[in-house]
């Protein structure tokens, strides 16, 4: 293999090991995706969104083709003290320097009509949408095993 050759495979190695940045703004990392089971209907991605720019941006959608709908969600806890899950329009702040966790119990991505099932190791391509910096292609790795390390709750998927 020639020096260039060996330069170029480098080069692309490296820039797949490192997590999604658009524009050198937004930082995705942390991702997993997970479904409660081979016959599951929906499932949902967690990941840690970073904000390195100077300005404030949005999550505002995301989009994959493993499943017929993608919505931004979130827990709500109602009068009763009953989390449900709702659908979050308007997306999800993501201040200049700062970091936005997608997490179980919290807010996430949520897919509704999955095309197939999530198998474990298996790889979630998903398009995020952001208000500054267009768009980010995440290959989200799903994590049937993973449990919640903060304590904040679990996901019903």
């Amino acid at each position: 293999m020639s020096l260039k050759t060996t330069l170029l495979a480098t080069l692309a190695a490296t820039a797949l090991a490192f997590p999604a940045l658009a524009e050198g703004t937004i930082k995705v990392g942390d991702a997993y995706a997970r479904s409660s089971g081979k016959s599951a209907k929906a499932g949902a991605a967690f990941m840690m969104i970073e904000n390195q720019g100077d300005a404030d941006d949005r999550l505002i959608g995301a989009t994959s083709d493993v499943a017929a709908r993608v919505e931004l969600h979130t827990h709500l806890i109602d009068d009763n003290g009953v989390a449900k899950m709702v659908h979050v329009e308007e997306g999800f702040a993501i201040p200049a320097g700062e970091t936005h966790m997608l997490q179980r119990g919290g807010d996430h991505v949520m897919f509704m009509g999955l095309t197939g099932p999530f198998e474990q190791d298996a790889v979630v391509p998903v398009t995020l949408i952001f208000e500054q910096a267009g768009e980010v292609n995440v290959e989200i790795p799903v994590d049937l095993e993973r449990q919640d390390k903060g304590g904040h709750g679990s996901h019903s998927n």
